[in-house]
């Protein structure tokens, strides 16, 4: 049975002045597969997610996802694909001034047609899908502690009910249980809401406890993609590296004994 494609990059080019961060990179993520995409400090990770998700516009190739080229689209196309995303940046990104539960609203006040006492159970029901205590909607971003804030970005994201999540190092800065435990919700998350996840992490814990295939960007494409395991045998230095060092075969050793 052939995967389906939900989101197609063919030709993808990215400049930056003289700098060019992506050329002809191409890449599939299939439905209800969590993709890992790593690589090299400045190989572009963010800049791919940011160029899929519409934040900023390539300089050449095609993005199609869930059935519209979104580079082409109009407008009101591109609005229908984002409701049916969710995008999670670093460290939650979470408006300050506002409280968890009016951060995790503010998609539905821009995108839904409900009214405030729906919307404030619909925000609290993603707060208690995060793991969050129910006292934490209540709460400033300035209160609350890395890992919970990690939680009510992830909130956020899962406002709208999305079919595809956009996660970006969503690990970064958590000590390894805080980090544990997002692994795990993200993996109940998944399979309870059957989301599909574009998942950019340097984490191999993460990558071993989630993923079901990784991308490595390098040298401005899409240099190998697979398993963890598969990962190890790709004929490249940096590859070589990241996949066959201690840290790599520590997260490998961990998930054989579990």
């Amino acid at each position: 049975m052939v995967a389906e494609t939900v989101i197609a990059i063919r030709g993808l080019t990215n400049r930056f002045g003289k700098t060019v961060v992506h050329e002809n990179l191409s890449l599939d993520v299939h439905r209800g597969e969590v993709l890992g995409v790593v690589g090299a400090s400045g190989s572009g990770k963010s800049v791919l997610l940011r160029s899929i998700v519409g934040l900023m516009a390539p300089s050449a190739g095609q993005i199609t996802m869930l059935g519209t080229d979104v580079l082409g689209a109009s407008a009101a196309d591109r609005a229908a694909v984002s409701v049916r995303t969710g995008v999670m940046f670093q460290d939650g990104a979470l408006f300050s001034a506002l409280t968890v539960r009016e951060n995790v609203e503010a998609p539905m006040r821009e995108r839904l047609s409900v009214d405030a006492v729906t919307r404030r159970a619909l925000a609290d029901l993603r707060i208690a899908m995060v793991g969050l205590p129910a006292r934490a909607g209540d709460l400033f971003p300035s209160a609350l502690s890395g890992g919970m804030r990690k939680r009510a970005g992830l909130a956020r994201a899962l406002s709208l009910d999305p079919e595809i999540l956009f996660l970006d190092e969503p690990t970064a800065g958590l000590d390894p249980i805080s980090a544990s435990a997002f692994d795990t919700l993200l993996n109940s998350l998944r399979t309870s809401l059957g989301l599909t996840v574009f998942l950019v992490t340097h984490d191999l814990d993460t990558l071993q406890a989630t993923c079901d295939r990784i991308a490595v960007l390098a040298d401005r494409r899409v240099l190998a993609t697979g398993t963890m395991a598969e990962m190890r045998d790709v004929d490249d230095a940096w590859v070589r590296s990241y996949f066959n060092g201690p840290r790599a075969h520590a997260a490998l050793a961990v998930a054989g004994s579990s």
